[in-house]
């Protein structure tokens, strides 16, 4: 990158937010969301496929989800999937329906959540401050080749700063939230 633009800088930021939220999404809470197994990975023909991809999953009760796998081959892989995840869930197939149901959060599960969160938020974190260092470096190097003067490169980096500031805040903002949302009892 060796073009500073802010604008690019923050379209960037924001990805890293949206893919922040998705992680978040499919972190148990107290109730069941379709979006709960939308990281799994499921081994299909070969190849990791994502579970949309191999099944529609729904919700037909607060603390149940459904699976309709669509090819019947397919249900062992899918079970195993949603088994292994990091989700603590145990699926039950009948026929080429996998059933699963969602147990209630104890504390110490509760506790384990809120820190794969905040492994999550960090992620997020330390995605933004690489990109700030990419816009930093941009800048150095036009400033470098003279194509702007050192009061320029400051008052750009002071801009890409509260740009990196601002998207840190609404990543503790979710993070809190989040944490929130899964202690809810």
């Amino acid at each position: 990158m060796s073009e500073f633009s802010l604008q690019n800088l923050d379209q960037r930021m924001k990805k890293s937010l949206a893919a922040l939220k998705d992680e978040f999404a499919g972190l148990r809470t107290g109730r069941a969301t379709t979006s709960l197994l939308d990281p799994i990975m499921v081994d299909a023909y070969g190849s990791k496929m994502p579970m949309n991809q191999v099944a529609t999953v729904s919700v037909p009760e607060a603390r149940m989800l459904s699976v309709q796998v669509w090819d019947k081959g397919m249900t062992q892989a899918v079970e195993k999937a949603i088994r292994e995840s990091s989700l603590g869930l145990n699926p039950m197939a009948e026929g080429t329906i996998i059933r699963v149901a969602l147990p209630e959060l104890n504390e110490e599960r509760r506790r384990e959540l809120t820190k794969v969160a905040h492994q999550y938020a960090e992620q997020a974190k330390v995605a933004v401050r690489h990109i700030r260092r990419d816009g930093m470096d941009a800048l150095k190097k036009q400033e470098k080749d003279g194509d702007i003067s050192k009061d320029e490169m400051h008052q750009k980096s002071d801009e890409l700063q509260k740009l990196t500031d601002d998207i840190v805040a609404e990543v503790d903002k979710m993070l809190a939230n989040k944490e929130a949302d899964i202690m809810q009892v």
